[in-house]
C-alpha cells in the first residue's frame, strides 16, 4: 500500500503518520515551504510564540488532546481575569468579566434564537435535515432581521458570528450556521473560555503539533510541491507537481474545497467539492506586542469587543512568562475583506489607532504583525470554508465519499467539529481507517 498525501495541514499528517503506523508507503505533498496549513506560529520575542492561525481547544477536543499527550506537548490556559473593553454604540465601556453593555434581554432573546435553529439541524448530514432546503436557502443576515427585533441584537450577531465562524452574515447559509455551531458542540462550549472550546492554548504554539508530526515522517513530506493533476487508473493514482510525478495506490487530498476542485482531477468527479457560493472563512490576524502584558497591571483582561472595525475583538494572547505582552486582534468577516485589500502601512496604521482608543493607557506597540487569511493561497481562508446559500445539498452527499482511489480529508470534512483542528485530525483517522479497510484482504 502506497499513500500520496496532498497537503501537510493537521488532517494530511494525521493520516499520514497513522497510515504509515498500520505499514503503508506515504508520500506528503505540500505546496507551501512549511507544514501546519491552517495552524501556524510567530515568535515575537526569543522562544515566545503566538498563534496566527489555529489556537484554542477544550476537554472535547479529544483526538486533539490524546496527540499532544503522543507529541509531549502541554497546553495553557487562554484565560485572563480582569475587565474588559467595550466599544459598541456610542460610546465606550470598562466593564467586569466578558458580557457587553447592551440589554441582556435583547442577547437572552438572539441566543435563544439561535438555540433553536441550531436544534434543528441533522449534524451528522446538514443536508437531511428536516425544511433543510428552506434553511440552506436563507442567509444568516436575512435570518437575523427576520428573528431579532432588538438593535443590540442584531448588532451582536454579526459579531458573534465573526468571532465563532469568521463569517459573514450575508454570505453563509442558516443551515451552515446552524450545523457549524451544533457541530463545535453548541453555542455555549464555542463560546466560552473556562469548560468551553477556548480553555487552552497550546503552550508554544499549535503549530508545534504538525512540525512534530512531520519530524518523525522525515523525508516522506516534500514541501514547495503544489499538487496540479491526480490522475487515477485501475491500478493506483499519479500526482503531478512541478517537480514530477508521484505514483500511488490510493491518494488522499487534505486541502480546502477550493483548493481540492483546483486539482486537475482525471476521471472527473461527480459532484464539485466547491461552488460559487462557497465563501472563504474571513479572517485577517493582528498581533500588537507590547515589553508586557501591561493591562493586567491595569486589571484589564486585554479582551475587547468593537461595533467597527478593524479589530472587531482583541484578546490577552501574551507567551509565558510575561517577557512580552500580546494583544491579538481579529478581523472577520465583511470587515476581513476589506481589511485585507488596504495597503500594509495603512493595515498598520489603523489597527494601532484602534488598539490606542481602545487602550488609552498602552503605549504604542513596539512591533505589529499580521497575517491575511483571506489572501493567503494555498489556505483560501480561516477558519474553514463558508457553505453559501444551496451548498449543503449539493456539497453535502459527497463529503467524504471516496471518489475511486482518491480520499478526502480536511476539517471541512469532519461533521464532528467542522472548521476546528479537532476536526481535522478526526477526519485523518476517518481516512486512514477507509483506506485500511479498502486494504484489507
Amino acid at each position: 500500500m502506497n499513500v500520496v498525501v496532498v497537503g501537510a495541514g493537521l488532517a494530511g499528517l494525521t493520516a499520514a503518520t497513522e497510515l504509515v503506523a498500520r505499514g503503508a508507503e506515504v508520500t506528503v505533498l505540500e505546496a507551501r515551504e512549511r507544514v501546519g496549513g491552517r495552524t501556524h506560529g510567530l515568535e515575537v520575542e526569543p522562544g515566545g510564540w503566538v498563534d496566527a492561525g489555529a489556537a484554542y481547544l477544550g476537554e472535547r477536543h479529544t483526538a486533539l488532546t490524546a496527540l499532544l499527550a503522543e507529541l509531549d506537548l502541554k497546553t495553557t490556559p487562554a484565560t485572563v481575569a480582569g475587565a474588559s473593553r467595550f466599544a459598541l454604540r456610542d460610546a465606550g465601556a470598562t466593564r467586569p468579566g466578558r458580557f457587553p453593555p447592551l440589554s441582556a434581554v435583547a442577547l437572552g432573546e438572539m441566543f435563544d434564537a439561535l438555540e433553536e435553529v441550531t436544534r434543528l439541524v441533522r449534524p451528522d448530514a446538514p443536508w437531511l435535515t428536516e425544511d433543510a432546503a428552506r434553511l440552506d436557502g436563507l442567509t444568516a443576515e436575512r435570518w437575523a432581521a427576520e428573528r431579532l427585533r432588538h438593535p443590540d441584537a442584531r448588532l451582536f450577531f454579526s459579531l458573534f458570528l465573526g468571532e465563532m465562524m469568521a463569517a459573514d452574515p450575508a454570505r453563509v447559509s442558516v443551515l451552515h450556521m446552524a450545523f457549524y455551531l451544533r457541530s463545535g458542540g453548541g453555542i455555549r462550549y464555542l463560546n466560552a473560555f473556562e469548560g468551553g472550546a477556548q480553555e487552552w492554548r497550546i503552550a508554544g504554539g499549535a503549530h508545534q503539533v504538525c512540525e512534530r508530526l512531520a519530524a518523525a515522517l522525515g523525508d516522506r513530506v516534500r514541501l514547495g510541491e503544489p499538487v496540479l493533476e491526480l490522475h487515477q487508473d485501475a491500478g493506483g493514482v499519479t500526482a503531478t507537481t512541478p517537480r514530477g510525478r508521484v505514483r500511488g495506490t490510493h491518494a488522499v487530498v487534505a486541502v480546502p474545497p477550493v483548493l481540492a476542485d483546483a486539482i486537475d482531477l482525471r476521471p472527473g468527479p461527480p459532484a464539485p467539492r466547491s461552488t460559487p457560493a462557497t465563501g472563504p472563512g474571513c479572517a485577517v490576524k493582528v498581533h500588537l506586542v507590547y515589553p508586557s502584558p501591561l493591562w493586567r497591571e491595569l486589571g484589564l483582561s486585554g479582551w475587547s469587543v468593537s461595533a467597527e472595525g478593524p479589530l472587531l475583538s482583541t484578546v490577552d494572547d501574551s507567551p509565558a512568562g510575561e517577557r512580552a505582552g500580546v494583544l491579538t486582534g481579529f478581523v472577520t468577516g465583511a470587515e476581513a475583506r476589506r481589511y485585507a485589500a488596504l495597503p500594509a502601512p495603512e493595515q498598520r496604521g489603523l489597527a494601532v489607532a484602534q488598539a490606542a482608543r481602545l487602550f488609552p493607557e498602552l503605549p504604542p506597540p513596539i512591533a505589529f504583525h499580521l497575517t491575511d487569511w483571506v489572501g493567503e493561497p494555498y489556505s483560501r481562508g480561516c477558519y474553514a470554508a463558508l457553505f453559501g446559500p444551496g451548498d449543503w445539498p449539493r456539497l453535502g452527499p459527497g463529503l467524504t465519499a471516496p471518489h475511486g482511489r482518491v480520499h478526502w480529508a480536511g476539517t471541512e470534512t469532519s461533521t464532528e467539529f467542522f472548521g476546528l483542528m479537532e476536526g481535522a485530525i478526526r477526519s485523518g483517522h476517518r481516512v486512514a481507517a477507509e483506506i485500511t479497510w479498502r486494504e484489507t484482504p
